[in-house]
């Protein structure tokens, strides 16, 4: 079986297809700065686009992991994510608090999709 890698880097690659499931590397917003809602509305447009790639959508994902820098910005990032998420179609989800790479991100988010 192949697999197939988007934006890929010495390191890491952020979306890897094996099969018909698509694995995200956990995303981050591409601006630190703005508020959790601005970086949870960034990771997920992001998501979106990569899904979109790989010849799948929101509503065909499985798993979700979130990560939060500080769980009192759990309430803010759920204003984000329950506009995001389709309806009746919701993924099984984990969240979690933890030290991210840099103090300017909020949140981090990798989730787990059928193609």
């Amino acid at each position: 079986m192949t697999l197939k890698r988007i934006d890929v880097n010495p390191r890491m690659s952020q979306v890897v297809v094996h099969g018909n499931t698509i694995y995200t590397a956990g995303i981050v917003a591409d601006d630190p700065n703005a508020d959790i809602g601005g970086q949870t509305g960034q990771i997920l447009d992001k998501i979106d686009n990569y899904l979109i790639q790989c010849g799948s959508n929101k509503t065909k994902i499985i798993s979700a992991t979130i990560w939060l820098a500080d769980m009192s910005d759990f309430s803010a990032m759920n204003e984000v994510w329950d506009m995001w998420v389709p309806k009746g179609e919701t993924p099984a989800r984990a969240c979690v608090e933890s030290t991210l790479a840099t103090p300017k991100y909020k949140v981090e988010i990798r989730v787990i999709a059928a193609v």
